[in-house]
């Protein structure tokens, strides 16, 4: 990156930094069980809600334990169950229509990060009714109050129940965006096992590695407090310590509570502190390929961590530590390696692969420049990278075809200071690719 572009960035990253004390940040209250969520509304003077969620979810049942409550107390209920994996505009507007058709108080957002982000949206939009989500998306566009906000996570790992943000896909554009306001943080977080029960072992690994990541992300970035410092580290200890055991065993509650806690407390963590390069890649790549955000977050975070080399070796090994992988006599480069080794082990064991298949690499360019208009100059991270940089993560992680170009063409620029060598190291890429072909 250019020395302008970075002062501009550093100096960016600064003021939100300082501005942090003076921001409203808060964390949702905590129910326990899906039981107690009547007594919120009824206490409020709410009748009427809207319960926002998938078709998978509610034919599974996980809903009809809070339907038959709410019913029971007099509560009138509607449903919108048609938030797909990655929620898309369309979604939230159709929400949107039927919160006001039905002339809903409040919402409930039921299942993963899609269904609390469309729960979310379709907040934001009540609460500025002429205009449109990509009017609200970015910083602090939503600045109006809005519904009350219940959130029920049904996996441990996107930290949406506590986060400012609502990731929708715009499905014209083929691309992620996120709305990041205050008012966007719910009320009240749902932390019940048992709404997890049912998550199947794939969708267990990945949202646990989304904590992970986001974890990691929070306390390796330039942005850290001491809260967010103290709830990144106890994060990942519950996760090394739980998250195997949830997907091993679906029916271990406390493992699944545990996890449930872990990814309150990363959301809350990254929600102050901001995440890093590999939340902006991936974004990138699940607007593109439509693709499970906490998986390509898993896959991505091993090579974001190497890339931002021995900067971030103090603070992995505070990970490492917490993690039980390392002990304060450890060399921090050794405490680095084994975290991110460990983190390879994790993925490999939950059958996470280290390639993303759909990724072509006619496409990375264009990834790569989304990537960096997301993360630049917003995101405090520990090493600062520009477009061509971030090119490397995405050929780090192209189908094993193209592998002996990708090896060649992700060195970090400033790190080939010979234009000429850089052009011989790129010719000779190509040669060994068209001997492999032949």
């Amino acid at each position: 990156m250019n020395i302008f572009k970075s002062l501009y960035c550093r100096v960016f990253q600064f003021g939100f930094k300082i501005a942090i004390p003076l921001m409203p940040y808060r964390n949702p209250r905590i129910l326990n069980s899906l039981d107690d969520v009547p007594d919120v509304f009824k206490t409020k003077g709410i009748d009427n809600v809207l319960l926002v969620t998938d078709r998978k979810i509610r034919n599974l049942g996980l809903t009809k334990r809070l339907e038959d409550r709410l019913k029971k107390k007099g509560i009138k209920l509607s449903v919108y169950d048609e938030v797909s994996a990655n929620p898309t505009t369309e979604q939230v507007y159709e929400a949107r229509d039927l919160y006001i058709k039905k002339k809903c108080q409040a919402l409930i957002g039921f299942g993963g990060g899609s269904s609390m982000d469309c729960a979310k949206a379709v907040g934001a939009l009540i609460a500025y009714p002429g205009r449109t989500l990509d009017r609200l998306g970015g910083i602090l566009k939503v600045m109006r109050k809005t519904p009350l906000i219940i959130a029920v996570p049904t996996t441990a790992g996107t930290g949406s129940e506590t986060t400012l943000a609502a990731v929708v896909v715009d499905r014209a554009k083929r691309h992620k965006y996120a709305l990041m306001s205050f008012p966007l943080i719910p009320s009240y977080a749902v932390l019940d096992p048992e709404t997890t029960r049912t998550l199947p072992p794939a969708m267990t690994a990945g949202t646990g590695m989304d904590v992970l990541v986001h974890a990691t992300e929070a306390y390796i970035g330039r942005s850290t407090t001491p809260l967010t410092r103290k709830e990144a580290l106890k994060a990942i200890h519950l996760l090394f310590n739980n998250l195997t055991k949830a997907y091993t065993n679906g029916n271990n509650m406390e493992a699944r509570r545990s996890m449930l806690r872990a990814s309150f407390l990363a959301g809350h963590a990254f929600t102050v502190s901001y995440v890093g390069y590999c939340h902006a890649v991936s974004h990138a790549l699940g607007g593109r390929y439509n693709l499970p955000h906490g998986q390509t977050n898993a896959i991505l975070i091993p090579y974001v961590l190497e890339g931002y080399g021995a900067a971030i070796y103090p603070k992995l090994k505070d990970l490492a530590m917490a993690a039980g992988l390392a002990s304060y006599d450890t060399d921090e480069a050794e405490a680095a390696k084994r975290y991110i080794k460990a983190i390879r082990a994790l993925n490999a064991k939950m059958k996470i692969p280290d390639k993303i298949a759909e990724l072509k690499r006619e496409d990375i360019d264009e990834l790569a420049e989304r990537a960096d208009r997301e993360a630049n100059p917003v995101y405090p991270v520990p090493v600062l990278m520009d477009k061509e940089q971030l090119k490397g993560f995405l050929y780090d992680v192209l189908p094993d075809d193209d592998k002996p170009i990708r090896r060649l063409i992700k060195m970090q620029p400033q790190k080939i200071r010979n234009k000429k060598k850089a052009i011989l190291l790129a010719i000779g890429g190509m040669k060994i690719l068209k001997r492999r072909k032949k």
